[in-house]
């Protein structure tokens, strides 16, 4: 039978929640790395046990850890970010020049045919590479030099690159995410960028419709429609069927179309999930209900579901990598919350229950579908 690994990571360590196909009776480990800030954790896709970890603190600063036995010993890996040496600055909130910093990392994504290669995208703005395991990292510098880079500046969380996609059909091809400077698309392994923000509309900017500035949250894709792309941004949830170089609102009957999270249904590419929250400045459910909304067209049309979710009183949010898709066949959908709560749907949405409960806030949440 299938096993299932919930990789979560939160403000205070690292968990593994491990269930077989059935999805109802869970084992949790952990709390690994206890007291550190795990924001993501991730498995290669061609050895599941080979797991990568970004941990990092205000008095320690970035480590990188790395386990080949799905998280039953761990090793510290290279944690020497070398820059490629691009010069130059970008812009603060109040458009004055900033330096280039590195803090942290937000994103792992592992190679999808090669263990000893993955991604990192970092805080402040920029594309790094490991060909060994996570020893040695180099910059891909070619982000950084596009033209635009010196305009980019921080959302709320700061100036990161949150978001990886790698085309499974085309090695060379790869999106990114940045808030807030918008998605970009690479087509030469990342030589040269192309940002692919035509159609985004952001009000608070001085060009609401400018080919840079927008706040990207997250960007999903169906690995079987490597064109198609579902978009999560600042306000509005937006679709793209020619990879990025045109988007169209699809937030239709949505209560509010802000929030951090989207995902694809892992069998069913028209099928996506949101969950909205109330503002930017109210970053908890409307009406204090937390619902999951799912779309069965690819957009515009929205059904809340709420079987088994709380229906009052609820302030969570969930952050923008807390929501991941299984591979089984009856598609189960996870997410957690800044409560420290894990909930999962083994049908797709229909209903929810609880893995865990009483975490620390949750960062991210990945998961692995084991023969």
């Amino acid at each position: 039978m299938s096993k299932v690994h919930v990789l979560v990571g939160t403000r205070k360590g690292a968990f593994i929640l491990t269930s077989d196909g059935k999805r109802k009776n869970w084992e949790v480990s952990g709390p690994h790395f206890a007291g550190w800030e795990i924001y993501h954790m991730k498995g290669s896709p061609k050895d599941p046990d080979r797991l990568y970890v970004s941990q990092s603190s205000g008095w320690s600063g970035q480590v990188m850890q790395r386990s080949n036995d799905g998280g039953a010993t761990w090793e510290t890996v290279g944690n020497k970010f070398v820059y490629d040496g691009v010069p130059g600055t970008h812009q603060w909130y109040d458009g004055t020049p900033h330096p280039w910093e590195f803090k942290r990392a937000w994103h792992l994504e592992p190679s999808l045919t090669d263990p000893d290669v993955v991604y990192a995208g970092v805080e402040d703005a920029a594309l790094f590479r490991s060909d060994d395991g996570g020893h040695n990292w180099k910059e891909l510098p070619g982000l950084r030099r596009h033209g635009s880079g010196p305009h980019w500046q921080p959302g709320a969380g700061g100036m990161c690159l949150h978001t990886i996609i790698l085309d499974p059909s085309d090695e060379k091809r790869m999106y990114i995410a940045i808030s807030a400077a918008g998605a970009f698309r690479t087509d030469d392994g990342g030589e040269t960028w192309k940002p692919i923000n035509q159609g985004l509309r952001s009000q608070y900017i001085p060009d609401p419709t400018a080919e840079v500035g927008h706040c990207v949250h997250h960007i999903a894709m169906h690995p079987a429609r490597p064109g198609v792309l579902f978009m999560q941004k600042h306000w509005d949830v937006m679709r793209s069927d020619n990879a990025g170089d045109l988007w169209t609102e699809v937030s239709g009957n949505l209560p509010t179309d802000f929030g951090f999270v989207i995902d694809v249904h892992a069998h069913e590419p028209e099928t996506i999930y949101v969950v909205p929250i109330k503002s930017d400045s109210e970053h908890f459910p409307l009406d204090g209900k937390l619902r999951v909304y799912r779309s069965r067209t690819g957009g515009n049309e929205w059904e809340p579901l709420t079987k088994g979710l709380p229906q009052s009183d609820c302030y969570v949010n969930v952050l923008r990598d807390a929501m991941a898709v299984d591979r089984l066949d009856e598609c189960g959908v996870y997410f957690g919350t800044t409560g420290g709560q894990v909930y999962m749907s083994p049908d797709a949405g229909d209903n929810w229950t609880p893995i865990v409960r009483d975490l620390p806030v949750v960062l991210s949440v990945e998961v692995q579908t084991l023969p």
